[in-house]
Formats: C-alpha cells, structure tokens, sequence
C-alpha cells in the first residue's frame, strides 16, 4: 500500500498509477485519506466484475481508414481503368 498526498498525486500522476499495478495507492487531502487508486484488475476482482466482450470491443482503438482520397479533385476514389 502506498500513500500519496493529493500535492504529489497531483505532481506525479504517472508514479501514482505504476505504483496501483503492484497495491492500491490511497491519496490524502490534509493527512486524511479521501482517494484510492486501483489498477483495472484490482477494482474487477473487488466488484466481481468480470470482463465481457464489449468491454474488450471498447478498448481497442478502430484502424484508421480514409474516407477519400486527398489527391482526387471529386473526392472520390479513383476509378479503375476500362478492361479493353
């Protein structure tokens, strides 16, 4: 367990969230503790909330595709030439 103030949370977000993949990391406003960060497997196992398919379909980033060719005046797709 690892204990930040909201200051060096604030300061070091990335440390804070490599520190949550080992133990959640409790974050303190005026040496109080108000926060915990938990990595995605940690709050899963807590809620018992397995992962679906469409939590996996969610997370990937769609390839990129044009949408026209940029050196086409129309903005269309050029066309194949005739078959003779």
């Amino acid at each position: 367990m690892k204990v930040l103030s909201s200051r060096e949370f604030n300061q070091d977000v990335s440390r804070a969230k490599r520190d949550s993949r080992l133990a959640p990391v409790f974050i303190t406003d005026r040496g109080r503790p108000t926060h915990v960060l938990l990595s995605i497997d940690a709050y899963r196992r807590l809620s018992g909330h397995a992962e679906s398919i469409v939590d996996l379909l969610a997370m990937t980033d769609p390839p990129e595709l044009p949408l026209a060719d940029p050196g086409h005046a129309a903005g269309g797709w050029p066309r194949r030439a005739p078959r003779r």
